[in-house]
């Protein structure tokens, strides 16, 4: 190889987009002895990356990412990281490989829900021989555990809206839509669409305002995963910012999937939740 790296010396690639994801899953990855290289997606990637080997490369350029997992001796990739724009079809750079399927690409990106168009980036990257992990197999301790992980725990008020939100938030994943919804007083207000968690959150604050949802029910976020979802890519998480939103929401809480979600700056998060009188919650579907 290029890099004069031995063939048995095999590595993990981080492909960020934005959000802090990336930096705990190549920080946790350093933790357990690995030496990460970070594929910095152009007009994605929001954090620094100084302290990491990186390079970065276009959303839709498969032939540089091909030439780094070469270059580096890239064995194994992590997706992690919101993007918010797919690539045009102009932008495609396909390998050799995968030239062929440049028609069935094009599709899946005017077509496809952010599942299928996932399933696909996956197919491509493991075209070349690299496979595919998830962001739970290189940092299992950011998965959801089930039960309260803060003081506060939900009443039976919240428990209802828990529900209601959860049946709202596997119809919706049943269509490759989003990945959370709202409920208020057992009535869901608010669907996950393509503007992401925080933008739902900050819409639900407005409706509130506006008196379109009751002042005298707080309500509650659910986020989890798509029905059919493959799990190495797109896991539903919650974070600071989730935090932040749900409190401008006038929301109880937050419940997220045991096992198939992430919880970011977990200590940090359980603090800032406390301070704010928010539970934040692990469920099992179907189990609330």
């Amino acid at each position: 190889m290029a890099s004069g790296r031995p063939e048995s010396a095999k590595r993990l690639a981080i492909i960020a987009g934005s959000g802090l994801l990336p930096v705990h899953l190549a920080r946790a990855a350093r933790l357990h002895g690995e030496n990460p290289f970070v594929l910095t997606l152009a007009n994605e990637a929001d954090q620094d990356w100084s302290d990491f080997e990186h390079q970065p490369v276009g959303v839709g350029d498969y032939a540089a990412m091909s030439n780094a997992f070469a270059r580096e001796g890239i064995d194994r990739a992590v997706l992690s990281g919101a993007v918010q724009r797919r690539p045009e079809w102009r932008e495609i750079r396909p390998t050799l490989r995968t030239l062929l399927q440049i028609p069935a690409i094009v599709r899946t990106l005017l077509n496809g829900g952010d599942d299928t168009v996932l399933k696909m980036v996956i197919r491509l990257i493991e075209a070349n021989g690299v496979r595919v992990v998830g962001a739970h197999e290189i940092a299992p301790e950011l998965l959801a555990i089930e039960g309260v992980i803060g003081k506060i725990a939900p009443n039976a008020e919240d428990l209802r809206d828990i529900a209601a939100a959860s049946a709202a938030a596997l119809a919706l994943g049943a269509l490759d839509v989003g990945q959370g919804a709202v409920a208020v007083g057992g009535r869901v207000v608010a669907l996950e669409g393509a503007e992401g968690t925080d933008q739902m959150l900050e819409r639900v604050a407005d409706l509130r305002r506006q008196g379109r949802i009751s002042q005298s029910r707080k309500g509650v976020l659910v986020k989890l995963c798509k029905p059919r979802q493959d799990t190495r890519a797109d896991l539903p998480s919650i974070g600071l910012d989730t935090v932040h939103w749900a409190t401008a929401a006038g929301l109880a809480g937050i419940a997220t999937e045991t096992g198939r979600s992430l919880v970011l700056d977990r200590e940090r998060l359980v603090e800032a939740a406390d301070r704010a009188g928010l539970f934040v919650s692990g469920i099992v579907p179907g189990k609330e």
